[in-house]
């Protein structure tokens, strides 16, 4: 899913969209957790506009995960696939104390060479 490093998500020139997930983590069913997510970055790489994905958690149980898309009709599609909303709705209940979603338009891009 990264780039070089295998870290950064490979986008294209611009314009493309990313979804910008945060959050809280509780402490409750790591392993369940970390299967779910396993699975939700593999379900998402064959969805239709996927483009890529960044993700970062701290030791604090702060995390940021970030997914790109082609356009915003494949980044809403993600949103509604049936097993990505079992895991919303199983994250809801016991994997976050709180999140926040965004979702913006990448206008412009760079990077180090």
């Amino acid at each position: 899913m990264g780039g070089p490093d295998n870290h950064f998500a490979q986008t294209p020139k611009p314009p493309y969209v990313a979804v910008i997930f945060t959050s809280l983590r509780t402490k409750a069913d790591n392993d369940g957790y970390q299967a779910m997510a396993d699975e939700m970055d593999r379900l998402a790489a064959g969805q239709p506009g996927y483009l890529g994905l960044e993700s970062a958690r701290d030791g604090e149980g702060f995390g940021l995960t970030i997914s790109y898309w082609r356009d915003e009709q494949s980044a809403k599609a993600w949103k509604t696939n049936a097993r990505h909303l079992a895991a919303q709705k199983r994250g809801r209940a016991v994997w976050y104390k709180a999140y926040h979603v965004r979702i913006a338009t990448v206008g412009r891009d760079y990077a180090s060479s």
